[in-house]
């Protein structure tokens, strides 16, 4: 019963509703997503209990660098929106290299982890809409990493390791998204006001 007042809370969230601005929904898209993330890699630790006693090395796997020191907001949502693509495409490699390894299974985490990846998807369309204009396109697909960051990650532990590490780079730029979408959403209202 839980599972599908949160289902039913979830779908009314998607939903577009009338008088709420393209930005308010992406930031409550990206609000979501942070928390959906959260409860992701609660439900990976649980399954893989060792990781409390290991933190994963190495810095973030999605960066940028933003061609000025002071991007505008619009230039911070188009890098968000890489960076979105981005983890898309790890999160995709995630999906493909568990299933390869374990199956498909049915459990609460493979069902958290389909919402994420919805949720992003929903999200990158958001932002889309945000970024386009008439001479310009946002693509939206995953900017596939497969082959470059999980051959890299060698036996057991460290594809454990790895997928541990994907699931915190969509905590922090689902976080990421979250501010920054609510940036440009009060800029666009003192706008209007003006």
């Amino acid at each position: 019963m839980a599972e599908q007042e949160k289902q039913i809370t979830i779908d009314v969230l998607d939903m577009p509703v009338p008088g709420r601005s393209c930005t308010e929904r992406a930031v409550a898209l990206a609000r979501l997503l942070h928390q959906e993330c959260n409860h992701l890699i609660e439900l990976y630790r649980k399954r893989e209990n060792f990781l409390s006693d290991h933190t994963p090395e190495g810095g973030r796997i999605v960066s940028f660098s933003p061609d000025s020191e002071e991007p505008s907001t619009e230039e911070q949502v188009q890098l968000l929106h890489s960076a979105l693509r981005q983890c898309l495409g790890l999160l995709h490699c995630l999906i493909l290299k568990e299933e390869e390894e374990m199956g498909e299974l049915e459990g609460e985490y493979e069902t958290m982890r389909k919402t994420v990846r919805t949720r992003l998807v929903h999200l990158l369309h958001s932002t889309r809409v945000l970024l386009e204009t008439e001479d310009t396109t946002v693509e939206v697909t995953p900017d596939d990493q497969c082959n470059e960051e999980v051959d890299g990650a060698v036996g057991s532990f460290a594809a454990k390791m790895w997928t541990y590490r994907v699931l915190l780079e969509l905590i922090h730029w689902a976080d990421h998204a979250s501010q920054t979408l609510h940036v440009l959403h009060t800029e666009k209202e003192n706008e209007e006001e003006i």
